[in-house]
């Protein structure tokens, strides 16, 4: 048996102490099948999804149906990917970016590991300061943005810290009370939306589409680079079918139900002009101090949503070689969080949504690589791995099949993609039509398709 290889359960030590190391499966004794749901279910409960579907008729210039029907399909579209590699971490017992090795090989999978870290403090970074944000409007300005950028990321970094079992037991419970305030926003808010009509078919109406839609897909497959990470534990005979739809329907649950209150309540006279925090804020003023207290309550729904960032940090850091490895994946945890709040407290008080359009611009390498995978595991290995390779740099592939065609993905994503802050020259000769994922797919694909059966 490979001596990387964990075989005494983690689960049962106060604080996880094992890493990217392959859980045997002797050793998986997380048997909750029905966490697959309720972690991604905690994960999107939150205000940032809302946000997003409020921005399909104010910045997309859409209307609510047509908002409503790409919501539906571009989250269906960005969660497969999430689910299936959800799959893999039952039946191989080992984290989402080490599995990268096995298309990439150990040098291409320590790139990927880069973006994916950028990604992880990114994000967590955004989430920090809106709840920091959020806590300081709720003080009126007593409790300022720093004070709840801090105290949100202690909590996250905690659960972090003391890893799986403490950040399912978290996830587990989380989304009840967030379900419960969302449901009261429906009910508030519900009787006064409008439905604002679809406009008439034209180009710019085409692009309003496909950017809405790269938006919603970029949000919802983000969390792919992350998803074996959180049932590696599991038994490796649990069904995939079962954590294929559990996972699934995690996600793509809050994500609909969440972005289309977020549309609806931005067509809503009594609320223009109002995103976010604001939006909820407002719709829950009626309720006076106890509407101010629901509103305190979905300030930790950050807490939720960025451990899964915290957590993934820690693994991936480890991915960048046996160096990193060697560290334990809690101190890389508490590193990033050190490096998300010096970056979040500074830019804080000049936080524009333009942070978040950076990243949705980052999310498009998760496509490209995504397909990779995919054809990967399919196509070439169809499901078969030696998994006591999995650190062993010379019985890896060398990968640069992989490189290349994420590569060319990448050369798609820059012809056709199309956020606030850059257009691409396809997508403008499109009139602004987002089309960056889709190409940044079918140019990965292709490549990999031809170049994988020569490496």
């Amino acid at each position: 048996m490979a001596t990387d290889t964990v075989v005494v359960s983690d689960l049962e030590k106060p604080i996880e102490t094992h890493g990217i190391e392959r859980v045997s499966p002797q050793a998986r004794a997380h048997v909750r099948i029905f966490d697959n749901f309720t972690m991604w279910l905690s994960a999107n409960l939150v205000i940032s999804t809302v946000a997003l579907g409020g921005l399909a008729i104010p910045i997309f210039k859409l209307g609510f149906w047509d908002g409503l029907a790409i919501i539906v399909l571009f989250n269906i579209l960005g969660v497969l990917p999430v689910a299936f590699f959800s799959t893999l971490g039952p039946k191989l017992g080992l984290r989402q970016m080490t599995i990268s090795r096995f298309s990439f090989g150990w040098v291409g999978a320590i790139i990927m590991a880069l973006f994916n870290v950028a990604a992880c403090i990114g994000w967590s970074a955004v989430n920090v300061i809106v709840g920091g944000q959020l806590v300081s409007a709720l003080s009126k300005g007593a409790i300022p943005a720093w004070v709840g950028i801090v105290v949100i990321a202690a909590l996250t970094t905690v659960i972090s810290i003391y890893g799986y079992k403490y950040v399912h037991r978290y996830e587990r419970f989380a989304w009840i009370p967030m379900a419960i305030i969302f449901a009261l926003l429906a009910i508030i808010g519900g009787p006064k939306t409008t439905i604002v009509p679809t406009p008439a078919m034209s180009l710019a109406w085409v692009a309003g589409l496909l950017s809405f839609g790269g938006a919603i897909y970029g949000f919802a497959t983000g969390w792919t680079s992350y998803a074996a990470d959180y049932n590696v534990n599991q038994p490796e005979e649990t069904s995939a079918a079962r954590v294929f739809w559990l996972t699934f329907l995690g996600v793509t649950i809050p994500c609909i139900l969440l972005e289309t209150l977020g549309l609806a309540l931005s067509t809503a006279t009594a609320y223009a002009g109002k995103e976010g925090g604001d939006l909820l804020a407002a719709v829950l003023q009626p309720l006076g101090g106890f509407g101010t207290f629901l509103l305190a309550l979905l300030t930790l729904s950050v807490v939720a949503n960025n451990i899964p960032n915290d957590y993934s940090l820690g693994l991936t850091m480890q991915v960048l070689g046996k160096g990193f490895q060697k560290i334990n994946r809690a101190i890389w945890t508490l590193i990033g969080a050190v490096i998300y709040i010096a970056i979040a407290i500074p830019i804080a008080g000049n936080y524009s949504s333009a942070l978040d359009n950076f990243l949705l611009l980052v999310a498009y390498w998760l496509g490209p690589w995504a397909v990779i995978l995919f054809l990967e595991d399919r196509l070439f290995r169809r499901g078969k791995y030696n998994v006591d390779d999995w650190n062993t740099a010379g019985k890896l592939p060398i990968g640069w099949a992989a490189l290349i065609s994420m590569a060319l993905g990448l050369v798609g994503v820059y012809l056709g993609a199309s956020q606030l802050l850059f257009t691409g020259p396809l997508a403008q000769i499109l009139g602004g039509a987002d089309v960056g994922f889709e190409l940044g797919v079918v140019f990965a694909c292709i490549a990999y398709l031809i170049l994988r059966p020569w490496s």
